[in-house]
């Protein structure tokens, strides 16, 4: 056996604690050790990632970065994330021919980060290492050094984050990998400190052990890269199963999975961080709703979707102020959030609200579902009809300050709310939001100190509860709430606002559009219902091309020259069928009919079933693969079966029925090993195996009678 595979040992529980859901596993049950190339360039694993913290080995003799130097190739990007670094004394170029062929020529290494503009650790190791000159010289010394926004390219990330996943045991953003001239990985990893630190070698000694171990062991390295390699291609699903090795047992191991894991107290699922991931509970409602199953484990799946998303609702991570949700909690209360905010979480959150309203008739869902839509509204639409990504984490602490801080945009002071609200809202507006003059963070969850005397806000209390609590009337504690949140949104308008991500990227906008039709539709307003229509026409105006039936990926001052990736497709059919049982307008089906059969023959696999993510024609991606995993973005591959499955309903055309079948078929094996891996294709296969239920109503569309006759139906 080669030595840079290991069989299941001490690794399988590293990453079944890491990774619970997402194990990669090679073809003869073998999985990635992490003494794999690491070894060979830092020597041995654990002396290079369990240094003692110690000084920057950047020496006072390294050459400066050039004086009054202009902006690097960066400046000529559409992407924010790329222009933030174009100012860098990096000399970075984009992904591309250019920065391959540098590397070839000069026989060096290239040095690839990825990341995304409103990601708090990519800023971090920005101000620390890339914008230092004696770093940036290092880094223009030894390597030819490639930034990619993994929003505008994510099959370059996702490619080279499994590398970093199965060599490492961990991942995420900013993401740091070496490859050699030809696109080989050999080391990566994601946040380096300027210094040897956290148990981390510092970047400028990765630099160089890299560097130093490229020019002594050569042709071990591409030897053991090229192995690694090999066997990350050979990871996944190939080949599928027949029909008869889809049962209810997979419905069933799955949600077993979940009420192991379950938090009853707090809700949610695992170890912090939480993230909210809609998907398992889309798969819950699904499972609660389904067939052959006990009442008890129903019940049971109904109390743990429903309890996770009240706590959700009440915690931290939701912005009580202007709506909309935080990217997650770094504890188990739900109380401290990574503070940025992303669209396509904003989109899945609506649309599992939405879904609990439907299920339970109660209006707080509706209420949580509409502040999401009011904050969208408000911070993430463009003027011509699409929706923008994100908002950043950080933002400058004040007007005048030079410096930015995770969450200073949202966090208050006890004193500062008693400012502006007075004292007879004030302790009212505390005593609801638990706000406390030492600050509010729980012990442990705030390790920097970062929010002394700063309160994250949460519902602590119901009005009621106040209402008791300071001897006051319930209508008068509501009227005061109303009013001390338009007086604090209105202070907070005045502070230096975190930065907008304003790229229109397909994938997301699909999602969007989605939740906009569907609350457009359920909620009866017009308002959300014309503005997923605007979405869907602004991109089918700047990011379709009707004569090819082909997608591009985003927008940004014009369409970029980068073609969708299955995900667009998927996502955007959704959006598009949602669209269409909104408004029953027959050209959104169609529109999304054309783009079913272009998906189909841009990604799907003939031999096995399923969708890749990219096409097959780019040599520098170094693996095509088939999405197996919905994580905080769902897979192309579960969202793609139930489209594939509705449009089979819509139509009455079986091809559609029969994709479905072999795209589930596909996934048969990931599904049995890591049954809560995938619960959206896991509520795929149940829309799959139940009978359709069709309802035909005959009306004239505006007719009392038939409006009437919707509403019932939508609100179930």
């Amino acid at each position: 056996m080669p030595a840079y595979i290991c069989v299941v040992c001490g690794l399988m529980k590293h990453w079944g604690k890491l990774w619970p859901d997402r194990i990669l596993r090679g073809p003869n049950g073998f999985y990635l050790c992490r003494l794999t190339v690491a070894a060979l360039v830092l020597g041995s694993f654990s002396s290079a990632y369990a240094v003692a913290d110690g000084e920057s080995p950047v020496k006072p003799e390294s050459p400066k970065a050039e004086v009054g130097r202009s902006p690097n190739r960066l400046a000529l990007e559409k992407s924010p994330y790329l222009l933030q670094h174009a100012d860098n004394p990096v000399d970075w170029y984009p992904w591309g021919e250019e920065a391959f062929e540098k590397a070839r020529s000069e026989d060096k290494l290239i040095f690839l980060s990825v990341g995304y503009s409103t990601c708090h650790w990519c800023h971090v190791m920005e101000r620390e290492s890339f914008e230092n000159p004696e770093i940036g010289a290092l880094m223009n010394r030894y390597y030819v050094s490639i930034k990619v926004d993994r929003e505008e390219r994510p099959d370059v990330d996702k490619a080279y984050m499994i590398f970093v996943q199965a060599s490492t045991g961990s991942g995420g953003w900013p993401m740091n990998v070496w490859l050699t001239p030809d696109l080989t990985p050999i080391v990566g990893g994601t946040y380096f400190p300027p210094k040897d630190q956290y148990g981390r070698p510092g970047f400028p000694r990765m630099l160089e052990r890299v560097a130093g171990a490229w020019e002594e062991n050569r042709e071990e390295i591409l030897a053991q890269g090229k192995l690694i390699v090999e066997e990350l291609k050979k990871m996944g699903p190939t080949s599928g199963e027949d029909g008869a090795a889809l049962g209810s047992e997979l419905m069933e191991a799955s949600f077993k999975q979940l009420s192991e894991r379950f938090d009853e107290t707090e809700g949610g699922f695992g170890q912090p961080p939480k993230f909210p991931r809609p998907a398992t509970l889309n798969y819950l409602f699904r499972y609660q709703a389904g067939q052959g199953f006990s009442d008890q484990s129903r019940k049971k799946a109904r109390e743990m979707a429903l309890a996770t998303l009240d706590a959700i609702a009440a915690g931290g991570i939701r912005d009580h102020l202007a709506g909309g949700f935080h990217r997650y909690s770094v504890d188990r209360f739900w109380h401290v959030p990574h503070f940025e905010k992303m669209l396509y979480d904003q989109a899945q959150l609506a649309n599992i609200y939405l879904d609990a309203f439907q299920l339970t008739g109660d209006p707080q869902y509706t209420e949580v579902a509409e502040s999401i839509f009011s904050y969208v509204g408000e911070r993430l639409s463009a003027e011509g009809g699409g929706f923008f990504s994100a908002e950043d984490a950080d933002s400058l602490i004040t007007g005048e300050s030079s410096e930015k801080k995770e969450g200073a945009f949202y966090v208050w002071s006890k004193e500062e709310i008693l400012k502006i609200l007075g004292s007879e809202r004030g302790p009212v507006f505390n005593y609801y939001f638990g706000v406390q003059e030492e600050g509010n963070a729980p012990p442990g969850s705030d390790p920097q100190g970062e929010f002394k005397n700063k309160n994250i806000l949460i519902w602590r209390h119901s009005g009621k509860e106040t209402a008791k609590k300071l001897d006051l009337p319930p209508v008068v504690v509501a009227k005061m709430m109303e009013e001390s949140r338009a007086l604090l949104l209105k202070a907070r308008g005045k502070r230096p606002r975190p930065h907008l991500d304003d790229k229109i990227i397909t994938s997301w906008n699909g999602l969007m559009i989605s939740a906009y039709a569907r609350g457009g539709r359920i909620l009866e307003n017009a308002d959300y219902l014309e503005r997923a229509t605007r979405a869907a026409e602004f991109i089918r105006k700047h990011l379709y091309n009707e004569e090819k039936r082909a997608l591009l990926r985003l927008y940004r001052n014009g369409p970029g020259a980068t073609a969708a990736f299955g995900d667009d497709y998927a996502f955007l059919i959704q959006g598009l069928l949602d669209l269409y049982q909104a408004s029953f307008e027959i050209k959104w089906v169609q529109w999304a009919e054309r783009l079913q059969r272009t998906q189909n023959s841009l990604f799907y696999d003939e031999e096995n079933g399923g969708y890749y993510n990219v096409t097959d024609g780019d040599s520098s991606i170094l693996l095509r693969m088939k999405e197996q995993f919905d994580g905080a973005e769902p897979s192309t591959n579960s969202i793609t079966a139930m489209n594939l499955l509705r449009l089979g309903q819509i139509t009455g055309r079986s091809e559609y029925h029969q994709l479905a079948e072999k795209t589930l078929h596909a996934f048969v094996l990931t599904l049995r090993e890591s049954p809560t891996a995938m619960p959206l294709m896991l509520a795929a296969y149940d829309f799959y195996r139940a009978k359709p239920k069709q309802i035909i109503l005959a009306g004239k569309p505006e007719a009392k009678h038939t409006r009437a006759m919707l509403r019932e139906v939508f609100r179930r």
